[in-house]
């Protein structure tokens, strides 16, 4: 009944900013729990205390805290972003909620689990071994014969230290530029996970699961780019069609993912490759999708993952009973991540104004602070933040994007 969900949410960051205000829309009684002591800056951004009736905070005591969400009376707990999956797993399977396998609750936060489990489920995954040495991992790639591979920290997220190495000098860098390094979340690195790459059309499927039963929230095709240290940077996204035969297909494979996996109550972030010789799981993380505006995506692609949600945790039959491939996509929108080439001090944030003036221009998300330093990007957690643009005509949605990588062809974050 609308208002009188009582719900913890875990790590309240990035996506789960806008999950935590939606549910206190909604008239929900939410409670903040934090899964370690300190937060990355980057996921601090925009955290609103008063979203919650009660933050309580880093609690290291899980028997502690069992207690407090018990008599707090807690029907639901769920991650706001990826660094509460586990302990959101962990306190959903201890206080009897609705939740994901626990005994499998590892695989959705550790990349080398993750691919373990999935193969025995039978599900396509890139080759791949984590090591604690980086000559080490340069030796199985020279037996393994594979012509490239993709280095990667163990458990983080945001495309963090990720790297594309063709020969074994560069992959030797990229192990230890990994392990000698801590995660976006603080952790140290003490694996690094060398996987085969794979060649194809890389999409992310977001979804919402409830008993099991998997629905497609949004599908969107990547786009990227590679610099010249081998790091691929994102470039743009295009949502696919609901009921496409695209559609269908990654439809079909995520499910399957999901079952493997024990994903049967939370939000999912699945990535794929779609390769010739079909699709292949490259990672899935059980939470909200991260770096996206909900309230754009609603507005333009009809529904967006959160809202999604959010209406399953207050009616569940609803998700059940909602067909996926029957949702309408009659727009052109494309979500673009701005790229920062020229490192330097943010002066301003003036240059929002000639993005906004972009007639496709439909909403935009920035960390860039003004006086700040701003690096090239790399990944997501130094980019300046992303750009959706959306219009009838996807022509003028084309020209629009290629005016804005216009501007970034000399210094306009660092002008």
């Amino acid at each position: 009944m609308e208002g009188t969900l009582k719900i913890a949410v875990v790590d309240g960051y990035s996506t789960g900013r806008v999950l935590s205000r939606r549910l206190k829309e909604r008239g929900a009684r939410s409670f903040h729990v934090q899964s370690r002591p300190d937060i990355h800056p980057y996921y601090l951004k925009g955290f609103q205390p008063s979203d919650f009736e009660a933050d309580l905070g880093h609690d290291p005591d899980i028997e502690s805290l069992v207690t407090r969400l018990g008599e707090l009376g807690v029907e639901r707990v769920v991650p706001g972003t990826e660094s509460g999956v586990l302990l959101a797993d962990r306190l959903s399977d201890r206080l009897g909620l609705p939740g994901n396998r626990a005994d499998l609750a590892d695989a959705s936060c550790d990349k080398t689990r993750m691919a373990e489990v999935a193969a025995s489920g039978g599900v396509v995954v890139p080759r791949g071994r984590s090591f604690r040495d980086a000559e080490e991992a340069v030796g199985w790639y020279r037996s393994a014969g594979l012509a490239g591979v993709v280095a990667k920290p163990v458990a983080s997220a945001g495309s963090d230290h990720v790297y594309f190495c063709d020969d074994a000098e560069s992959l030797l860098r990229a192990c230890r530029w990994v392990l000698e390094t801590a995660n976006v979340y603080g952790d140290a690195n003490d694996s690094v996970l060398v996987q085969e790459r794979v060649f194809g059309t890389e999409y992310f499927v977001d979804t919402v699961s409830c008993e099991g039963h998997h629905k497609i929230a949004e599908v969107w095709r990547y786009t990227k780019t590679v610099n010249a240290d081998g790091i691929p940077l994102y470039d743009y996204q295009e949502p696919v069609t609901p009921g496409s035969p695209e559609w269908l297909r990654l439809r079909d494979f995520t499910r399957t993912v999901l079952d493997v996996l024990g994903i049967r109550n939370s939000p999912a972030h699945t990535e794929v490759m779609l390769t010739d010789s079909g699709p292949v799981l490259i990672e899935t993380g059980a939470r909200l999708g991260g770096g996206t505006l909900p309230d754009v995506v609603d507005k333009q692609c009809g529904l967006s993952q959160t809202t999604m949600y959010v209406d399953s945790l207050f009616d569940p039959g609803w998700l059940i009973g909602y067909d996926d491939a029957a949702a309408e996509l009659d727009r052109a929108v494309r979500f673009v991540d701005l790229n920062n080439r020229f490192p330097g001090v943010v002066a301003s944030l003036e240059w929002r104004r000639a993005i906004e003036a972009l007639p496709t221009f439909a909403g935009m998300a920035t960390g860039a602070v003004p006086g700040h330093e701003l690096g090239p990007t790399t990944c997501l957690l130094d980019s300046p933040g992303f750009v959706y643009l959306a219009a009838d005509d996807p022509d003028q949605v084309v020209a629009d994007y290629d005016a804005l990588r216009t501007f970034e062809s000399q210094p306009f974050y660092t002008a």
